[in-house]
């Protein structure tokens, strides 16, 4: 492995993706009536299940600006960014077809549903809009910097403005990706702020990771930085409304949701880097590199993608909640172990469909013929 591998970031994917996988199966299947602020342990887990997808957003961009600079100080950042394009049109196309509702198309029930916008549309998005910020300023690091943090500082600040947006006369294929007026679970409003902040961060471990106390300094910084967000940003936008007046200050210091999230997302940063020496597992190292896989996987087995029958269809808000927890950590141990057995799963289906395919000629080679008389 190359010695320049971040590998806290591998650890923080395994992280979040299994906090993916427990946190979809017991919102989707926990029995509604358990569901409540009256349940301390539901409250707890609740909170920090919201921190799951900032991980992922923030992790999108720190990689792929950390891949970028570190393609150009190889001279092939070019390529980068083609495959940068195209593994952000792969994850559209993916993300699309796992809400596809096969049966019901072949049934005739036709409906524009499969239209919203799910985590892995916005992270493609992502991935394209970033490798454009960088086409165009990839030789200005500095100012391609000031201008993500400015969109993470902007989207983060105006999120009262765009927060209950409707927007009617756009098409639904557009306006997905804004609102959440037609079912999206994700849009681009907040979270490519997220992957804007991310990606600064990317630019400065790409650049500074080698320098002596960088490390030591990193991880101060995200504690420290994670605490301040998370304790006093609230009170921070509080000032500067007393200060300003302006109303705007006053709306994100009440409902100051993202600013306290990306706290907590520099605090599991720090963490992680803190005891990345632990954390080289080749296992941890399979899960982080194959978030995709198991985010397909799990979407099938729970949501029923593809072929409709999906535990969600069985099991939807009846489970109590130790068989949820129980069922949870089933769920994650199985979408783990065929991720991690993928290609001895694939070999096996394949010798066995081969066997069968040819089991199948050979009767109806020697299958007696009818003659007509």
């Amino acid at each position: 492995m190359k010695e320049n591998r971040l590998y806290f970031l591998d650890a923080v994917r395994a992280f979040a993706i299994l906090m993916m996988l427990q946190g979809h199966f017991i919102d989707g299947l926990l029995h509604t009536s358990y569901k409540s602020s009256e349940y301390v342990a539901f409250t707890i887990w609740n909170g920090f299940r919201g921190n799951t997808a900032p991980l992922f957003f923030t992790i999108t961009g720190l990689v792929i600006l950390y891949l970028l600079k570190k393609a150009e100080s190889k001279g092939n950042e070019n390529l980068r960014i083609k495959k940068g394009f195209k593994r952000g049109a792969s994850l559209l196309l993916i993300g699309y077809s796992l809400r596809i509702p096969i049966f019901s198309w072949l049934a005739g029930h036709i409906d524009s549903y499969f239209l919203v916008i799910d985590v892995l549309q916005i992270i493609g998005i992502s991935v394209i809009l970033l490798n454009g910020c960088y086409a165009l300023l990839k030789n200005q690091t500095k100012l391609l910097a000031s201008l993500l943090t400015g969109i993470g500082v902007l989207v983060f600040a105006s999120e009262p403005v765009y927060r209950t947006l409707t927007l009617p006369q756009v098409p639904d294929i557009l306006v997905n990706y804004i609102t959440k007026e037609n079912g999206s679970v994700f849009t681009l409003l907040p979270w490519f702020g997220f992957v804007a902040f991310g990606a600064v961060l990317g630019i400065i471990f790409q650049k500074f990771q080698y320098k002596p106390q960088f490390k030591t300094i990193a991880i101060s910084s995200f504690i420290f930085g994670g605490l301040f967000l998370n304790s006093l940003s609230s009170e921070a936008f509080y000032l500067i409304y007393k200060v300003t007046h302006i109303e705007l200050f006053y709306n994100v210091a009440n409902y100051n949701y993202l600013f306290i999230r990306l706290g907590n997302v520099l605090l599991v940063f720090g963490v992680f880097y803190a005891l990345e020496s632990y954390l080289k597992h080749p296992l941890i190292l399979k899960l982080g590199n194959n978030t995709l896989s198991i985010y397909v996987v799990h979407f099938i087995i729970l949501y029923g993608s593809y072929t409709g029958f999906g535990l969600y269809r069985y099991a939807h808000n009846s489970l109590e909640p130790w068989s949820a927890v129980l069922g949870a950590l089933a769920f994650m141990s199985v979408v783990c172990l065929v991720v991690i057995y993928e290609d001895k799963i694939k070999a096996f289906l394949n010798i066995n469909i081969r066997k069968a395919w040819s089991f199948i000629k050979l009767k109806s080679m020697h299958r007696p013929r009818l003659h007509r008389s």
